[in-house]
């Protein structure tokens, strides 16, 4: 007996807390619980409205392309790229290294919102050290000749 007094009370409060948020006109538990229903129905449809918002900006995005390369000893560089995201950029900056004769020895790489990457390269064993400015260079290339690429394919 004495636990369903407890668990009548205990619906009571959470029942007075939730007409607390709606501030019903009526006083009639089935008005509060469908008036409540309606709040929370409202409140899911705004929050859908600002997560298309949110995915509605992200797409217009434009971030300028960056390459950043720093020589942190001897052989070994470290390469930042920023640029949008799309179609085979990874690719692209991976088959550059290779015909430049560098190695990554470590990379990190994100495309949540943009493209992204820090990656160390060393220089290969039977290659000659390269320029800061060569690496710069062919990357920003590949780049560019991916982006070109997809908007050549977007209008056609």
């Amino acid at each position: 007996m004495a636990t369903k007094l407890q668990r009548r009370t205990a619906s009571l409060r959470k029942l007075q807390l939730l007409q607390t948020l709606n501030k019903p006109k009526s006083v009639k538990r089935s008005c509060s619980i469908i008036n409540i229903l309606l709040h929370f129905y409202k409140l899911k449809v705004k929050l859908e409205e600002i997560q298309r918002e949110y995915q509605n900006l992200l797409k217009n995005i434009r971030i300028p392309k960056e390459v950043k390369v720093e020589k942190i000893s001897g052989e070994q560089f470290v390469v930042r790229v920023a640029c949008n995201k799309g179609g085979d950029k990874l690719v692209s900056i991976l088959e550059v290294f290779d015909e430049l004769g560098l190695n990554v020895v470590q990379a990190r790489v994100s495309c949540r919102h943009f493209f992204s990457m820090e990656a160390i390269i060393g220089v290969g064993q039977d290659q000659k050290t390269s320029d800061m400015k060569d690496i710069t260079d062919a990357v920003l290339k590949a780049i560019d000749e991916k982006q070109s690429g997809e908007q050549e394919m977007l209008v056609t």
